[in-house]
């Protein structure tokens, strides 16, 4: 999405960016992965088509994807490539054309030991987008997660998500939050620490 690909949200153990061509071969290893294939209900791609997808994700106004990056490696070691310090994905989707104030979010992670608590890390970074309810016109999100995700659901219940319906057809649970102004409040709280800082072409620096 055009709106979010200038932006970079700092926190204090992961840092969100614009997804970009950089992070396409990476990201590409990642999803030959059966278990993430399963997890996120994906099929698998070529590279070509991942770079072709890429492209379409950040032109579309539907669609808003975040690189997450270890913030510990990045800051750690100068001149270190994004590519190098990705851990996973943020995603916004706004694609119920009958209700424009709902968006849907997935989270992924990929390559960080989940003993260290990466669910926890990203809660306040997560919450990020989700105060798009200015920006964006949002105040409902759903998250649909597979049965089996249990860090996931655990993740999104942190984030006072609620679980309003299951699917045994696609084996997974849909949790909502309805962003009324003591939630928006909240989030506001959680993300107090969160720098938003601008991101150009992959030029943005660690700090």
């Amino acid at each position: 999405m055009r709106l979010n690909q200038n932006t970079l949200l700092l926190g204090k153990k992961v840092v969100l960016v614009p997804y970009t061509s950089e992070h396409v071969p990476r990201y590409h290893e990642w999803m030959k992965s059966e278990e993430l294939q399963r997890l996120t209900a994906s099929e698998p791609l070529t590279l070509e088509q991942e770079y072709a997808m890429q492209r379409s994700w950040q032109e579309d106004a539907d669609k808003c994807t975040f690189i997450v990056l270890d913030a510990e490696k990045w800051q750690a070691q100068p001149g270190a490539t994004e590519e190098s310090c990705m851990v996973g994905d943020v995603n916004l989707f706004l694609t119920d054309l009958e209700d424009p104030t709902l968006g849907e979010i997935e989270v992924m992670i990929a390559a960080w030991d989940r003993r260290v608590g990466a669910g926890a890390s990203l809660l306040a970074p997560v919450s990020s987008p989700l105060r798009g309810v200015t920006t964006l016109g949002l105040t409902k999100f759903e998250a649909k997660i597979g049965q089996g995700n249990e860090p996931s659901i655990r993740m999104f219940q942190k984030l006072h998500f609620e679980q309003v319906a299951t699917s045994s057809v696609f084996q997974e649970v849909t949790l909502r939050l309805t962003v009324s102004e003591s939630e928006h409040q909240w989030l506001l709280e959680q993300t107090s620490h969160v720098e938003e800082k601008p991101y150009r072409d992959g030029s943005a620096e660690p700090c």
